[in-house]
């Protein structure tokens, strides 16, 4: 069966697998508690540092103390579900390869790309839910955070936010896919986490950069899964335009990369070399 047929015949599938991502992360209490209480302490750190710089530093990167604020708290709630640093699927993917098991998800009538997707969005689902509500909120009871009251800003913000974890999932399937060539993963892994940590903003936001070398981090796709849903959430971009201009940066990046993934999965089947097994 054609691949794009194996998506149009099991459209109905997709919520189901997504919804399986979530319940199976869901069980993981102890490791989501522990989540929790590791983002809000991290939360407490870079608040205080950034503090410090702030005052030596006001309006840093066009951003005011609250706004930096902000910028950390609602980080720390999008970590775990963008994978900022590591997690999600790709080690999975990658040692299905490894051991011949992704055999068997080829066998199977649905597209492989569309399966991990809808799996991980339901992943990122309960991350952002279970991991992402308490560090914000108690942010927002210690610091004075420069959180939107308008309601469309925040429709936006998750509009946003969805569009950074396609991007995220576009570029780690791309990861896992390496494993078709690679006989061990954990060096691109690294590679790939030590990117997302520099390039999305998740250590400074990259409007702190300066000149050229600004200009080009905040082109780069890794901008589009913190710096951007960031910048919507703030405010930062004036009119309707420039909020479109913003999401569609994203939904560019999210085209493109899935669209290299297809192309990656499809000279990777072809071969189908099944290491280790």
């Amino acid at each position: 069966m054609e691949e794009g047929a194996r998506v149009r015949l099991h459209v109905p599938l997709w919520p189901a697998v997504a919804a399986g991502g979530f319940r199976r992360y869901a069980t993981y209490t102890t490791a989501t508690v522990a989540g929790v209480f590791t983002n809000t302490v991290f939360g407490f750190v870079i608040a205080y540092t950034y503090i410090a710089l702030w005052e030596e530093r006001p309006g840093l990167g066009g951003y005011d103390q609250a706004q930096a604020l902000t910028f950390v708290w609602v980080s720390q709630s999008l970590l775990a579900a963008g994978a900022l640093i590591g997690g999600g699927f790709q080690e999975e993917l990658q040692e299905r390869i490894r051991t011949g098991d992704i055999a068997v998800d080829l066998y199977r009538p649905a597209d492989l790309q569309c399966w991990w997707l809808a799996a991980d969005l339901g992943r990122a689902a309960f991350q952002l839910l279970g991991r992402g509500v308490v560090p914000t909120v108690v942010g927002a009871l210690v610091f004075p955070l420069a959180l939107p009251g308008d309601p469309v800003r925040w429709l936006l913000f998750l509009v946003s936010v969805v569009l950074a974890l396609v991007v995220s999932f576009a570029l780690r399937y791309l990861v896992g896919l390496a494993a078709f060539w690679l006989l061990d993963g954990s060096g691109v892994n690294l590679m790939a986490t030590v990117a997302s940590i520099f390039f999305s903003g998740m250590v400074l936001p990259l409007t702190v950069f300066p000149g050229a070398f600004g200009e080009f981090v905040r082109v780069l796709p890794w901008a589009a899964m913190l710096q951007v849903p960031m910048d919507v959430l703030l405010g930062r971009h004036a009119g309707a335009a420039e909020v479109a201009g913003a999401l569609g940066f994203q939904l560019g990046w999210a085209a493109a990369l899935l669209g290299l993934g297809r192309l990656v999965q499809s000279a990777a089947t072809r071969r189908v070399v099944v290491q280790g097994g």
